[in-house]
């Protein structure tokens, strides 16, 4: 294992870099670790996808192309079993290729060549979403008809049923939540999930609405909980819903 350990962060589950070139993971690999986050490197997707499962980093930066398994298969394998953060690293600038990363449930997305500054920010970004800032104490549990959120802990439930939500859904659903009624535009939610002026396409909110949709919703097809504004963006409903 690489890495430097700092006094706040000494217990932290490392960062694992799945990145087949070794002189950008080493990159990346020396910028996290004068940032203060302890790491582990793979080279290939088989062995990365062996260190995300057995190792349970707290975020995995996951390159598209790999030898072995690919970063897509890898992202599919941990979306099936874990909610572990996932920002991905590519060649490729398409937005179809960020917006297919984004729906198998990456959170965030860089495209080579970039600034391992940058890339830096965006980790502290995610971890911040995943919840690694303090809630104050006794904040507000939120419910509506049988969804549940609670800010201290981070948990959202369907009639008493945990419900399992990547970073980025669960901010978005605290973001509307915590507002019933009020419509919220594209550009708000993407500021709440990209707080550094991040350049992302509108569609990624949409992305990560239908996804968290098929999650809470009794029919994402009609939705009751996060509902769509037109010409706008999405609000969450401030009518009352019965269980």
């Amino acid at each position: 294992m690489h890495g430097v350990k700092v006094p706040d962060m000494a217990d932290a589950a490392p960062i694992l870099i799945i990145e087949d070139d070794r002189n950008i993971a080493d990159l990346v690999r020396r910028y996290l670790n004068r940032s203060g986050y302890d790491t582990l490197v793979a080279h290939d997707g088989n062995e990365g996808l062996w260190l995300a499962t057995s190792r349970g980093p707290r975020l995995v930066i996951l390159d598209v192309m790999l030898p072995g398994i690919d970063g897509w298969e890898i992202c599919r394998a941990l979306r099936r079993e874990s909610n572990v953060p996932i920002l991905m690293l590519t060649a490729r600038a398409e937005e179809m290729d960020r917006v297919v990363g984004l729906s198998m449930g990456a959170d965030d997305y860089v495209v080579k060549p970039f600034s391992p500054r940058e890339l830096t920010e965006r980790v502290k970004a995610i971890l911040r979403r995943t919840g690694e800032q303090t809630v104050p104490a006794g904040s507000k549990i939120l419910r509506h008809g049988a969804l549940t959120l609670d800010p201290e802990k981070r948990t959202v439930a369907m009639d008493g049923t945990a419900v399992a939500l990547t970073p980025s859904e669960y901010t978005l659903l605290f973001t509307l939540m915590k507002s019933p009624g009020r419509a919220y535009s594209r550009s708000d939610l993407l500021g709440s999930l990209y707080e550094h002026g991040e350049s992302v396409v509108d569609r990624v909110v949409d992305v990560h609405i239908g996804k968290l949709r098929r999650k809470i919703e009794p029919d994402a097809s009609q939705p009751r909980y996060v509902e769509t504004v037109h010409g706008i963006g999405y609000r969450f409903a401030d009518r009352k819903i019965g269980r």
